[in-house]
């Protein structure tokens, strides 16, 4: 039976790698797709949403959601993903007429409120959506089976010396999901910067079929200067983890969000050793079975 999933996303280049692959696979069960600000503003999210909805003739709904985080500042990814996100691929027309509503939160809640078993939310950007669907609806927590979420980092951060982009953009909402009390596992930057996709993989793919081409092109252009290297594919090991978990370290933890501090503000603290762990944290893999896994997940794709 086909997991039911919503995907609350910012696409974002490897947020497309993630949603072209849950889209594709008869294992997920997308009832729809909620975009917030992050990699870039919430116009363009949107849009790439509703892009790769047209390009996979898809009829999972698009629904807009926070165009700012809850407290902080606007920040943005544009420098990394290109200006409008996505670039380096020439998709379909798309139109924000596209769009089945500009209230992602309410619409979330209207689908866990109706759907028969609980739903796994696929966090693949900022928290902020997650943290107001919370906020606005306490009773939604009990509807919701657990979060797969990419962001934070048990270490090093990409953004600040000790924050993780996602994390960082709205620490307020990350301190709200984090303490919600639901199931939690946090893929973050341990396991992407040790598990890389090699030159060598993703060409092999380039043309395999639409999809496969789409993706090169724009990793290609996620990482001109040095794509001969390889890439580091964040967002997509939430599903690829979701395929394939056993291929994982997985360790218990409370992870806290630093809000205060001048020079860690957004930093995920970890703590291996409380008696009070709120998250699974995936650390890294213990075989190199996620390229096969996320090959064999794009063969059926358009």
């Amino acid at each position: 039976m086909a997991l039911p999933i919503i995907i609350d996303t910012d696409p974002g280049i490897d947020d497309a790698a993630a949603i072209s692959l849950a889209l594709c696979h008869p294992n997920f069960d997308v009832k729809m797709i909620s975009t917030v600000n992050g990699n870039v503003d919430i116009e363009k999210t949107t849009m790439n949403a509703l892009k790769l909805k047209a390009f996979f003739e898809s009829d999972v709904p698009v629904h807009s959601g926070a165009e700012r985080p809850l407290l902080n500042e606007i920040n943005n990814a544009s420098h990394v993903h290109g200006e409008s996100g996505m670039d380096g691929y020439n998709f379909p027309n798309a139109s924000l007429k596209e769009l089945t509503s500009h209230h992602s939160v309410n619409a979330m809640y209207n689908i866990l409120k109706n759907t028969n078993e609980p739903i796994t939310l696929i966090a693949l950007g900022p928290l902020t959506n997650i943290a107001l669907l919370f906020n606005s609806y306490p009773e939604s927590k009990s509807l919701v089976k657990e979060i797969i979420l990419m962001g934070g980092s048990t270490g090093r951060g990409n953004i600040t010396p000790l924050a993780e982009f996602n994390i960082y953009c709205d620490p307020e909402a990350a301190h709200v999901v984090f303490n919600s009390g639901i199931p939690l596992t946090m893929i973050g930057l341990d396991l992407a910067r040790q598990a890389l996709f090699t030159h060598e993989f993703i060409t092999s793919f380039k043309k395999m079929n639409k999809t496969g081409s789409m993706l090169y092109n724009i990793f290609q252009h996620y990482r001109e200067d040095d794509f001969e290297v390889g890439l580091k594919l964040y967002d997509v090991f939430t599903i690829l983890y979701l395929m394939d978990s056993e291929s994982y370290e997985v360790k218990e933890a409370n992870v806290q969000i630093e809000l205060q501090g001048n020079l860690t503000r957004g930093a995920t603290v970890v703590n291996f050793k409380s008696d009070s762990p709120n998250c699974s944290v995936v650390t890294s893999t213990v075989n190199d079975k996620y390229e096969q896994v996320f090959l064999e997940m794009l063969k059926r794709c358009k």
